[in-house]
């Protein structure tokens, strides 16, 4: 009789439970992108933060001026591409990722194959929302990009292929720092994806203010700049792959930006040669 009794409440306890489970399924929204069960309070600039940031017309703080803000940068970061890679520069982030090669969709031949970038930008990366939607500076600056990359890639290798390139920007600083970091950060998921290629492609910009060189400027220094200089290059090889000047600009200060870059550059090349072992060791 205890043991009748035992079975009973344990199958009203189960079917109890499973009411439960099911009346809490019947409430999630599939059509919906559900939110965390935990969340945080969003982090605000303090006025401290406010006070101490960099006005227009000052000394800039925090680094000398041929100085490039930190990097930290790691391959392997999509498990699903061929190759990926992730950068980040304070405030400019961006994740890229390589699928290919494979076959062109054009049907002539083609000795050599063929490099897609596209770059994306997310609706919160800027400080005013971003529509979804591709527009002019997203394929100006996969163009830069793709200028960049195309003379380091060995696509006589890949007759009648594709390699499609995906940058998406994370946080924004500046259009001029987005394409140096999306050229490092494509260059080296393109090693990770095991493509031939002729080197490591690195890139640093330069702006004119005033009467000194900043190397590596934001969005809000860039804006003081009398002209800018953006150079990518080959540091293991010693050659330049693009050069992109804007503004007002000397013949001898664009030749002192480029001579700065290509300083700069090969620091960044160890950086993404470290990342690369780094990846090596770890698999």
């Amino acid at each position: 009789m205890f043991s009748a009794y035992a079975r009973l409440v344990a199958a009203t306890t189960f079917l109890s439970t499973l009411r439960g489970v099911f009346m809490a399924q019947s409430n999630f929204d599939r059509r919906r992108i559900n939110g965390p069960e935990e969340s945080h309070q969003p982090i605000f600039e303090t006025d401290d933060e406010r006070e101490t940031r960099w006005k227009a017309g000052g000394p800039r703080k925090g680094r000398a001026a041929r100085d490039i803000r930190p990097i930290f940068l790691t391959a392997g970061l999509i498990n699903q591409a061929n190759g990926s890679a992730y950068i980040e520069t304070e405030k400019t982030k961006i994740a890229c990722a390589v699928y290919g090669p494979r076959q062109s969709k054009n049907t002539a031949y083609s000795e050599k194959g063929r490099l897609n970038v596209e770059v994306k930008f997310a609706p919160f990366s800027c400080t005013k929302r971003r529509v979804p939607i591709r527009d002019a500076e997203d394929r100006s600056i996969a163009v830069q990009i793709q200028q960049a990359l195309t003379p380091a890639v060995r696509l006589e290798l890949l007759p009648k292929s594709m390699l499609d390139i995906f940058l998406t920007v994370i946080e924004n600083d500046g259009s001029e720092g987005c394409i140096a970091a999306g050229s490092v950060a494509a260059s080296v998921a393109l090693a990770d994806a095991g493509i031939e290629m002729l080197g490591l492609v690195a890139a640093c910009t330069a702006a004119v203010v005033g009467e000194e060189i900043w190397m590596d400027p934001t969005e809000e220094e860039g804006k003081v700049a009398s002209g800018s200089l953006l150079l990518a290059g080959l540091p293991a090889l010693g050659t330049i792959t693009s050069v992109w000047q804007s503004g007002s600009m000397a013949p001898d200060e664009a030749i002192k930006c480029m001579e700065a870059c290509q300083e700069s550059c090969e620091e960044i090349h160890t950086v993404m040669a470290q990342s690369l072992l780094e990846k090596a060791q770890n698999t």
